[in-house]
């Protein structure tokens, strides 16, 4: 049962309350990065932080030229400088920005106390170049450094051998839980949590927690928002927020403060926990094992992380590209990424040539038909991506399910037809002033009607099937709505045109 802590009643003052503690002076940033040319040996330490980014956050390029120019140089003092003054974050979009050889030259002069951030924030090639760089010992020490779930994503990347002399190298309870996060399915909640976790008895009070956090600092996660409240079998039955916890007299037991919780099952796919986060407004989650004790913990940190590199993928995929390609993907990768579902678009493609060798001799009668049909199946084509990609981002969402499956498809259908009534009116209108024939601007303005609603089929329905068969809406879908599209856009403006005029 929740209790609000009790709250001095206001002055009657029109004035706000306003509570002021001290703050370190803000440093007025310097207006050096607004010079088109900059020597490199007029940046001094102190601007280098304000020189180094844009006002949108993103590296500098003149910033990049700078580590470019001390590499070249081997001046390793100047590279130790201008790393010094980044943060971590910034210090991994470097590395992703520079060729192999000059991360080689940068790699060294990273300060050893920012690895342990930065290998986390890493694409995998780079973060695998960084990590042969270092000496075992140095590795074990940065996986210590790591909460448990960003730990075990690094050291899944590293090869068999180095993996068993790191595990060595490391304490018991640390070699523990990576061996125990590794343990669970990729993607899933037991992979992403992180095992560190703050719990406690109902029957602690306010104070007791305080202590137990202060004297226990080392032990807890890095990062935390609630205290999960367990029973004695450490099964959670509520949480604390500790913004409430700091605000409540000492003498109060956590049984009287707890709030309800949802609860994240080790075995739920990532995205059905972002899915739960984003649903419920979450900025923390309990994670339990089969029998719902407390196993660790999955902060919104992790989730927005998992919110992107989903959207990436989704993206990708809607492009027919894999989630492989990134700033330093070579060649080779480009190709093998691509090539599939190229080659699978080949193969569809003959389906539409069969359509247009069947009707090949309509189209020696009459030529304009050759010239006026791809426009029926590339408009028709625009559509069908639009309906894709809304359904695409509503089975994401989770707002497109069996529930409203036929309204959204009826929705879809009739903008179809609305849609495609104001452009094949437009399309009719440019085809008699240039042919002056009122059939021809009919045949086209059908096959255009015909071919919208078809697309708006085909856009909702395909990747409602792909998701139901547990396929990837987002790499499946673009190929057959093209082959929809292109199918019916010719068999339409040709079959039409067979019967009316000729």
């Amino acid at each position: 049962m929740s209790q609000k802590s009790e709250t001095p009643q206001k002055p009657d003052s029109s004035e706000p309350d306003i509570i002021t503690v001290a703050a370190a002076p803000v440093k007025e940033r310097r207006d050096t990065r607004d010079n088109d040319e900059i020597d490199a040996e007029l940046i001094t330490p102190e601007q280098i932080e304000d020189f180094a980014l844009k006002d949108d956050y993103a590296l500098n390029p003149q910033y990049i030229s700078l580590v470019i120019d001390a590499a070249d140089r081997g001046d390793g003092l100047r590279l130790r400088e201008l790393l010094d003054a980044l943060h971590y974050a910034d210090i991994a979009d470097l590395l992703g920005f520079l060729s192999q050889d000059y991360r080689e030259e940068v790699i060294p002069w990273i300060p050893s106390d920012a690895l342990a951030d930065i290998l986390p924030e890493l694409d995998d090639d780079i973060r695998e170049e960084v990590i042969e760089s270092m000496h075992t010992a140095d590795i074990a020490e940065v996986l210590q450094e790591l909460d448990s779930d960003d730990a075990a994503a690094v050291f899944e990347d590293l090869e068999e051998d180095q993996q068993k002399a790191v595990l060595a190298a490391m304490p018991e309870s640390e070699r523990e839980a990576i061996v125990t996060s590794l343990a669970y399915e990729e993607e899933t909640a037991g992979r992403l949590m992180q095992r560190e976790v703050m719990a406690a008895p109902a029957f602690w009070t306010v104070g007791h927690t305080i202590d137990h956090m202060r004297e226990n600092g080392d032990d807890l996660p890095e990062l935390f928002f609630d205290i999960y409240v367990i029973d004695p079998s450490h099964k959670p039955v509520g949480a604390v927020p500790v913004s409430v916890l700091m605000r409540t007299k000492r003498d109060l037991p956590l049984s009287q403060l707890m709030e309800p919780i949802t609860e994240i099952t080790v075995d739920q796919d990532q995205e059905e926990v972002a899915y739960v986060f984003e649903k419920y407004h979450l900025i923390s989650a309990p994670v339990v094992d089969e029998s719902g004790r407390l196993v660790g913990q999955i902060t919104v940190d992790d989730i927005v992380n998992i919110i992107q590199a989903e959207n990436r993928e989704d993206i990708l995929a809607l492009g027919g590209v894999s989630d492989i390609e990134g700033r330093d993907t070579g060649i080779m990768g480009m190709v093998k990424s691509r090539l599939p579902w190229l080659l699978i678009n080949l193969a569809t493609a003959f389906a539409s040539v069969t359509v247009i060798n069947a009707f090949q001799g309509e189209i020696v009668k009459m030529v304009v038909l050759a010239s006026l049909m791809p426009v029926v199946a590339s408009i028709g084509g625009n559509f069908g991506t639009q309906a894709l990609t809304v359904s695409v981002r509503a089975l994401s969402a989770r707002e497109l399910t069996a529930a409203n499956a036929t309204r959204t498809l009826w929705r879809e259908v009739v903008s179809g037809w609305l849609v495609g009534a104001c452009v094949a009116a437009g399309l009719a209108a440019v085809t008699f002033i240039f042919w002056h024939d009122l059939k021809l601007a009919g045949v086209i303005a059908g096959a255009i009607l015909i071919n919208f609603t078809m697309a708006a089929l085909a856009g909702t329905l395909i990747p409602m099937g792909a998701s139901k068969l547990g396929i990837d809406p987002a790499g499946a879908s673009p190929i057959f709505v093209t082959l929809v599209t292109d199918f019916c856009g010719f068999f339409s403006f040709l079959g039409l045109a067979a019967i009316i005029l000729l």
